[in-house]
């Protein structure tokens, strides 16, 4: 469930609280104030960290502009008693609102990952009177697969120390690792497909 890494932002600012929350930066903070209660600072830290190569996050500004709209929509509350000495710090702590929002989330990203890869599947076949043109896509995207493949197989799945850190660096490597195992088949035999179709093309001219 890959997120490209120019993943827009859309600062929610004015917006009414009732309105869907869009952006994936805002969720994925909201992800790692569930995952430990943090401060603003820490969770930019923090969010470089868990989300390199997938996440962008424009500046340490934006971690607050979020936090401010997380809070609004009773996602996340201040702890109290954390603003004290000279630099307040206030760190955030996710409410039961905010964890089951979360969790309603991520369970509407499994039905768009499948929509998306069914889009694409049927978008490609527009290409039936051109299949080579089909073919360069289908090389590009089985290249793209074989790469996401081979990063897959050198994230550092094993060697945090933190036990949450860790546990989230070896699902991201080996659902990495078996999505792409698992597309390869699909990219041969769309090419097998497609390869037919410029066969019957060339003999009928």
């Amino acid at each position: 469930m890959e997120v490209g890494a120019n993943a827009r932002e859309t600062p929610e600012v004015g917006k009414k609280a009732s309105a869907p929350m869009q952006s994936a930066v805002h969720w994925a903070l909201l992800g790692l104030v569930i995952e430990r209660p943090s401060y603003g600072y820490e969770l930019a830290h923090r969010f470089e960290h868990a989300y390199a190569g997938m996440l962008h996050l424009s500046g340490v500004s934006y971690v607050y502009t979020a936090l401010d709209t997380l809070q609004r929509r009773d996602m996340i509350e201040e702890i109290p008693g954390t603003r004290a000495g000279r630099q307040p710090k206030p760190r955030y702590r996710a409410t039961d609102e905010g964890v089951r929002s979360y969790q309603e989330r991520l369970t509407e990203q499994i039905r768009d990952d499948l929509r998306r890869s069914r889009l694409f599947a049927r978008q490609l076949a527009v290409f039936a009177q051109e299949p080579e043109m089909a073919l360069e896509i289908i090389e590009r995207y089985g290249q793209a697969c074989l790469e996401e493949a081979g990063e897959a197989s050198i994230l550092p799945a094993t060697s945090a120390p933190d036990p949450i850190t860790g546990l989230a660096s070896r699902l991201v490597s080996e659902e990495s690792r078996l999505s792409m195992e698992a597309k390869l088949p699909w990219v041969e035999y769309a090419r097998r497909e497609f390869k037919a179709l410029a066969a019957a093309r060339t003999q009928s001219r």
